[in-house]
């Protein structure tokens, strides 16, 4: 950044670092500007807010009704209910909707507004307004803008924003035709003289824009993150409408809340009746159903009936069984009384095949042939008695036979009915898993159609107990309250702001110029860069630069341009090659206007002041600007002398007016081949006899670089010097010249700052607190209480 970043350089950009000291003094030396700056802009912001509406806040605390902060009652119904689970996150979002806020609007009457203005301000009216307008045919899409004048108790005029100015004159709750339609004027309790002859504003606008407006102005906030407790606030032109509107928008919240509640309710209701009278004429078919299947079971249950059977089944199981052992055994009595080989053997009695008589019978038969065997073996078989006995036995055993065979039917039918009875048991029992799969799918349904009955029916008195408890979904904790100091505009703050922007804007104005400006300044621009000796700085005054004189220095001059010389003068001493100071001084630049004739005429001023025999050569022979600047552009000169062996060096001095040490060589004329006359040695015998005569020789050479005269000319010099233009050169060339000087393409260079401006950006000859006036050598620049602060400091 210029001077303002310092450092150490040598051909590099090292160590450099920013001076905050002269980042402010170059601020504060544009000090003008800041308060200028910070006038203009305080009174800006002060207009707008003497200008803008005041804004105030308005705010309400209300709680969030949940299973935990209600009561007792209460808690029933929000716990058996699904609608009735609360959510603060959600709560919050459903009370930001538009809808909700429509309503409000339209409660509060919040599509009209009224106005009128206070000095600069804008004043919303609200309720506090002494007239209302009352539209006959009322359409919410309707827009108006009307401006009201009150006359007096009973009149009003009425001037129609955007349409024909011309008033119309209205009665107070009267109709009127107007543009609009038909409407009337309504005076309010505020209606009084201090509002005859003021216009009020009358304004109705678009119900959505309203809506985005209060809804860009509503702030809900949890108070806490685990509570339930919510602070409504809202910004607005009238403190009474915002509080108005959070009340109001409580209401409207609880009242739709509560209305979908009942509606929830009256539709739950509804939905369990249909669903109750479908369940009951079901349930009455499964169990009409039931009856037919226990009927068809002659009323025995089914479990009961499968048992029954599958018991009868075994039991005649079993009766077979011994039936069909009794008929064996009856066919081996039989196959017994049939085998001849066995008629005169006892008949085994006591089987229990045959009923008692046949039993009574085997017994007599086996007493009267035990008593024929001990007959026979007392007597022969001829024995009369013994042959009565073998009728006897003969005839009983026929009658013992036939009874075993009627046995033996008797078995055969028994062993027929028992396996009919145990197929009819058996076919029975199979039977019962069919029916008890259809039993349980009937008593299943019966079970669930009469739980669901009963489910429904619970549910019914629990929907009935719900709707008689609906409560709110919002209790009030503290009330809409305002805040009457307005929250926007702040004076204290508008013009702080103002104050404040009108400081900064110039600071970054005014840095952006110095960042940006690439010139060449002051004598740390060339420091920084440039490690070739520095000669000093030649300031420029107005006086200088209004001045149309060659020369401007005195001999007893104490200004600064005259000391800035001398200190040229002493610096040029100390630039001595071998142990000599240098006599043939070149000064040179790298364009044209950059001061350097003013600096070599000036230069040779100040030298001769030390009686000391000095001479200035022109030897810029495509311009002569030297020789015109000291009057001596038709005198012979260097280009004569260089092209002509005849003239001498005493054709072509020429003194100069009032200074007894000071002669000029000037050019003579313009040189049609100035490289070539440079070139010829009649140039160096000009140099050599000139240092014999004289002291100094100041050469105003060419610049560098446009023609190749000044690196010729510099075979005749002892030191040169480069001469740079504040404000005229950009530092991006400085290297060139850092080039130039290590490369040593010039002798013994040197530089010097041409132009620099006095006390500029707060740095400077005075800036630096080293001013010539300082020194007693003339008179102390001036200085504002910005720059004495520092240079005390």
């Amino acid at each position: 950044m210029r001077s303002i970043i310092t450092g150490t350089s040598s051909g590099s950009e090292q160590g450099k670092t920013i001076n905050i000291l002269d980042i402010l003094k170059y601020l504060l030396f544009h000090w003008k500007w800041f308060v200028l700056s910070i006038l203009c802009f305080s009174a800006l912001y002060y207009y707008q807010y003497a200008k803008a509406p005041f804004v105030y806040s308005s705010f309400e605390t209300v709680m969030i009704k949940t299973p935990m902060n209600t009561p007792t009652t209460a808690r029933l119904n929000r716990a058996t209910t699904s609608f009735n689970s609360v959510s603060v996150a959600s709560e919050i979002l459903q009370l930001k909707t538009k809808e909700l806020m429509r309503e409000t609007v339209r409660r509060i009457d919040g599509l009209t507004s009224y106005s009128m203005t206070k000095g600069l301000r804008n004043v919303e009216l609200y309720k506090s307004s002494p007239i209302q307008i009352r539209l006959s045919n009322d359409n919410a899409t309707q827009q108006f803008e009307v401006k009201v004048v009150p006359v007096d108790k009973q009149t009003v005029m009425l001037t129609w924003d955007g349409r024909d100015n011309k008033a119309t004159e209205a009665k107070l709750n009267t109709e009127v035709s107007t543009p609009i339609g038909k409407l009337t004027v309504v005076s309010t309790i505020h209606y009084k003289e201090d509002y005859y002859g003021k216009e009020i504003t009358a304004r109705r606008g678009n119900l959505e824009s309203l809506v985005s407006y209060f809804m860009g102005n509503l702030k809900i906030t949890q108070m806490e993150q685990d509570a339930s407790l919510l602070r409504i606030e809202i910004d607005d032109r009238n403190p009474q409408r915002g509080a108005d509107l959070i009340t109001e928008m409580v209401n409207v919240y609880n009242e739709m809340s509560l209305d979908s509640k009942s509606q929830i309710a009256k539709n739950t209701a509804s939905f369990i009746e249909d669903r109750l009278s479908i369940i009951q004429s079901e349930l009455a078919e499964v169990e009409t159903d039931i009856e037919q299947l226990r009927r068809n079971n002659q009323g025995v249950n089914v479990d009961v009936a499968g048992e029954m059977y599958l018991t009868d089944s075994r039991q005649f199981q079993t009766e077979r069984t011994k039936i069909e052992t009794d008929l064996k055994l009856a066919q081996m009595m039989q196959q017994h009384l049939n085998s001849s080989n066995k008629q005169g053997e006892l008949i085994p009695n006591n089987t229990g095949l045959v009923d008692v008589n046949v039993e009574s019978q085997i017994e007599a038969y086996n007493t009267m042939l035990l008593r024929k065997n001990r007959l026979i073996e007392g007597s022969s078989t001829s024995n009369p008695v013994v042959r009565d006995l073998d009728a006897s036995l003969t005839s009983m055993r026929n009658n013992i036979d036939r009874a075993v065979e009627n046995a033996l039917g008797g078995l055969e039918v028994k062993v027929r009915n028992a396996r009919r009875e145990e197929g009819v048991a058996r076919g029975k029992a199979m039977q019962m898993p069919q029916k008890q799969r259809i039993m349980l799918s009937v008593e299943r349904q019966q079970k669930v159609k009469e739980e669901l009955y009963l489910y429904l029916l619970n549910k019914r008195e629990e929907n009935a107990l719900n709707q008689a408890m609906t409560d709110d979904n919002i209790r009030v904790i503290d009330p809409a309250s305002v805040d009457y100091s307005p929250k926007y505009p702040s004076k204290v703050r508008k013009v702080i702001t103002g104050a404040g922007i009108g400081g900064v804007l110039p600071a970054i104005v005014l840095l952006l110029i110095l960042m940006l400006d690439t010139e060449v300044r002051s004598k740390k621009d060339i420091e920084d860069t440039i490690t070739a000796p520095f000669l000093g700085e030649i300031p420029l005054s107005k006086e200088n630069k209004n001045n149309t004189t060659a020369i401007g220095v005195n001999r007893i001059g104490r200004d600064p341009l005259t000391e800035t010389f001398r200190i040229l003068r002493t610096n040029i001493g100390l630039m001595s090659r071998e142990g000599k100071p240098p006599k043939v001084v070149t000064l040179t630049s790298f364009a044209a206007g950059v001061g350097k004739t003013f600096s070599s005429i000036n230069l040779s001023a100040t030298l001769s002041f030390l009686d000391k025999k000095v001479v200035v050569v022109d030897l810029d022979l495509r311009k002569g600007t030297l020789s015109a600047r000291l009057g001596l552009s038709h005198q012979r000169g260097s280009t004569q002398y260089l092209a002509d062996e005849n003239i001498t060096l005493d054709d072509i001095l020429h003194p100069v007016t009032d200074f007894d040490n000071l002669h000029c060589v000037p050019i003579g004329m313009v040189a049609p081949n100035p490289v070539e006359l440079l070139l010829s040695k009649r140039l160096d015998n000009l140099i050599r006899e000139l240092k014999e005569r004289y002291d100094y020789v100041i050469v105003d050479g060419v610049p560098v670089g446009i023609v190749a005269d000044a690196n010729i000319v510099d075979r005749i010099s002892d030191m040169t010097i480069f001469v740079v233009r504040a404000g005229k050169m950009d530092r991006r060339q400085l290297p060139e010249i850092e080039k130039i000087y290590r490369d040593r393409k010039l002798t013994n260079l040197a530089v010097l700052l041409n132009g620099v401006t006095l006390n500029r950006s707060g740095y400077g000859y005075g800036g630096y607190g080293y001013s010539y006036g300082g020194y007693g050598y003339g008179e102390e620049p001036k200085k504002n209480i910005f720059t004495r602060w520092f240079y005390a400091r």
